[in-house]
């Protein structure tokens, strides 16, 4: 009781204390309505395209076969536990929003190292088999320690994302857009009162 106590402020202090509480709490909830936030805890592909300067990859991706059994945190987000899974989505989510926000994003997008590692591992994840399977492989045991060593993508270069070189490269691409982040009741408001 002594330690809510101390929390509470002196008497005239509480009207000023709870109006600032309330403006930080009302900005910090339009924050997370505005940057479509809750999308950013499932897995739907479109939510990647929040940022529009995705929109390359999210087409490339529309337009390959691997399309039909993945989605975006299939391949770029770890799947060894749940809470790394999160862990790593909010860290590489917060950089993203950093870099959008700040307007540092690169002309020509390139996947950080520690993406690599984990779109590595997703591709062994679900493509593992090819890695051992004789039929595939060559005679010797030095094939097998060749494919190991070397990343997916050496070979596969245009999978699943296509050349994608800069925000030109798929100039006319369909893409889903986000939402408008205006109510309902206040776009009419609008309207009415433009009249």
């Amino acid at each position: 009781m002594r330690f809510l106590k101390k929390l509470t402020p002196p008497h005239k202090w509480k009207l000023p204390v709870m109006l600032v509480s309330a403006i930080f709490t009302g900005l910090f909830l339009f924050t997370v309505y505005i940057s479509n936030a809750p999308s950013y805890l499932g897995d739907k592909p479109e939510t990647c395209v929040n940022c529009n300067i995705m929109a390359p990859q999210y087409t490339t991706w529309f337009h390959s076969s691997h399309r039909e059994k993945t989605h975006c945190n299939d391949c770029h987000v770890p799947h060894n536990n749940v809470f790394n899974k999160y862990y790593f989505k909010a860290k590489d989510g917060l950089r993203h929003a950093t870099m959008f926000t700040l307007r540092l994003e690169p002309q020509v997008i390139f996947i950080h190292e520690a993406g690599r590692e984990v779109v590595h591992r997703n591709c062994i994840r679900c493509h593992g088999e090819l890695l051992t399977d004789s039929r595939l492989l060559g005679y010797t045991r030095s094939a097998h320690e060749f494919r190991m060593e070397r990343k997916c993508w050496e070979c596969h270069r245009e999978t699943p994302h296509g050349r994608v070189n800069s925000l030109s490269s798929v100039p006319f691409a369909r893409v889903p857009l986000p939402g408008s982040v205006v109510p309902e009741w206040m776009d009419g408001l609008l309207i009415r009162n433009n009249k």
